[in-house]
């Protein structure tokens, strides 16, 4: 993986240098910009980053400075896995974090705060003390966002994501990131791919988009993070007069937010961290809140997500229903097919073919492929990427339930070299 960092980081400042001849003044600026980025990025990936991102983000967790939540292998949406596959799931996922971190999480992330009533009894199987939930499922139930809640019956606690603020961000119509001064995501210099123009105007082409003006920029991420502040004080002001008690505001975003669709992302939520910190608001972790004794009470928790319609329609309506029926055959083969093998006294040692196919699965699983079917977004692609899990899953458990096992091997050998995401994955851990 660091070849390959290294070889995509060579090329940025390979497009770069050449913007940098151009005779507009604002595209060598901006090559310019971009060229010291991509060397700055390969020194880090020569020292701090030299070890890959665990240990950097070890030292950060072991500082107390961050929590690392955990959760089940490739992102599925559990709420449609078939019941005694979620264990499995969930049991590597946390073992991979385990692996890859050195701690297995205490608290999750439930992919697309994906919750039915159920979920929580084998949370607490798997260890889980508490798990981020979206804010319109607990108040379905009679809670509000402003503290986290035990589910009936079990220890587990969800902690509602906060829908006032989390959208002052994550919205892309009224949030943050979709302000005209900001570096458009989807215009790029057709030779080079680098982002010359602002966003501008909502919906509007590239001939109309304005110069990116990286100063222009800063004075926006000021007004921001300055907003930011102010509507977190209120959130917390107004938990206060809800419950008579200091309030928590959670706000949860996607990672990938900060960064690839929202090039100042970064720099907001440093400013954002510190300017909340010297505005009085204490900055924490979902663990240290609820040790601090941020729990609301108790509830009767109901199914949910941050999924339109706050259902699980995006993951199993209409236009992805196939693909969730194919998942659920997927699994009951899975299930049946390692039990047999268990009955038969085969996984007594690590199998190589058992742990790819298994890794096979949960790719095939992942929330993501029926998401962007359901949003319109690059849905021939995500067809043919669950499709392609799929076939290369039932290929695979063929050959395993044929008792071929020098095929199955070499074929486990063939698709780790392109996917093995899960390197330490055992499968008879599942």
């Amino acid at each position: 993986m660091r070849r390959e960092t290294s070889t995509w980081i060579g090329l940025w400042e390979q497009r770069a240098r050449e913007m940098g001849f151009d005779s507009d003044p604002h595209r060598r600026a901006t090559a310019q910009s971009e060229y010291a980025a991509a060397h700055r990025a390969q020194q880090l990936l020569g020292s701090r980053w030299g070890g890959g991102g665990s240990p950097v983000l070890r030292g950060l967790r072991d500082g107390g400075v961050i929590e690392l939540l955990g959760g089940p292998a490739a992102h599925p949406f559990l709420p449609l896995l078939q019941p005694d596959f979620v264990p499995v799931a969930l049991e590597l996922g946390l073992a991979d974090s385990a692996w890859r971190l050195g701690t297995r999480p205490r608290g999750i992330w439930s992919p697309e705060c994906g919750y039915s009533p159920g979920l929580a009894a084998q949370f607490e199987a798997a260890g889980v003390g508490h798990f981020v939930v979206d804010e319109q499922t607990v108040r379905d139930a009679g809670g509000h966002p402003h503290g986290a809640w035990q589910i009936s019956g079990t220890s587990v606690l969800a902690v509602p994501r906060d829908l006032d603020v989390t959208n002052l961000v994550w919205s892309s119509r009224s949030g943050y990131p979709a302000a005209g001064a900001y570096r458009d995501f989807h215009a790029r210099e057709d030779l080079t791919g680098i982002r010359l123009w602002s966003i501008t105007e909502p919906d509007v082409g590239i001939e109309h988009k304005a110069p990116y003006d990286p100063a222009a920029a800063a004075t926006q991420l000021d007004r921001d993070v300055a907003h930011f502040v102010e509507a977190v004080q209120a959130r917390l002001a107004h938990a206060h007069e809800v419950t008579g008690a200091p309030g928590l505001v959670v706000a949860a975003y996607d990672t990938e937010l900060f960064g690839h669709w929202w090039h100042e992302g970064p720099a907001f939520l440093g400013k954002a961290i510190r300017a909340l910190r010297l505005a009085g608001v204490q900055v924490t972790t979902v663990e240290k809140a609820l040790e601090q004794g941020h729990v609301a009470g108790e509830l009767d928790l109901g199914a949910g997500s941050w999924g339109a319609g706050k259902d699980f329609s995006v993951w199993g309506g209409a236009p992805v229903r196939q693909i969730a029926h194919e998942n659920e055959w997927l699994q009951r083969r899975w299930l049946d097919l390692v039990a047999r093998e268990r009955d038969a006294g085969r996984m007594t040692t690590r199998r190589r073919d058992l742990d790819q196919l298994l890794t096979t699965l949960f790719h095939a699983l992942s929330s993501d492929w029926a998401f962007l079917v359901t949003r319109g977004q690059s849905v021939d692609y995500a067809r043919r990427r669950a499709e392609l899990h799929r076939r290369e899953f039932h290929v695979l458990a063929q050959l395993v339930e044929d008792g071929r096992r020098d095929e199955a091997l070499a074929e486990s050998s063939r698709l780790a070299a392109r996917d093995g995401a899960f390197p330490a994955l055992d499968a008879r851990l599942g």
